[in-house]
């Protein structure tokens, strides 16, 4: 099972492909070549992004 539920997830975001941008974007982020982490960063980003600890402007359509 994954946690944070991705339902859960889907309301602090406009929608699930903005959702899978910004965790991949964050867990980019977070990698760090020969670093040994004790979660994954996809996990990592998606708990973040529950937390709240990230956020995201959506850019307005000219």
């Amino acid at each position: 099972m994954v946690e944070p539920s991705i339902d859960y997830l889907t309301e602090k975001v406009d929608s699930k492909y903005t959702l899978a941008m910004l965790a991949a974007k964050r867990a980019r982020e977070l990698t760090v070549p020969g670093q040994n982490l004790p979660e994954k960063e996809v996990s990592m980003a998606l708990k973040e992004i529950a937390n709240d600890t990230i956020t995201y402007e959506r850019n307005k359509a000219r």
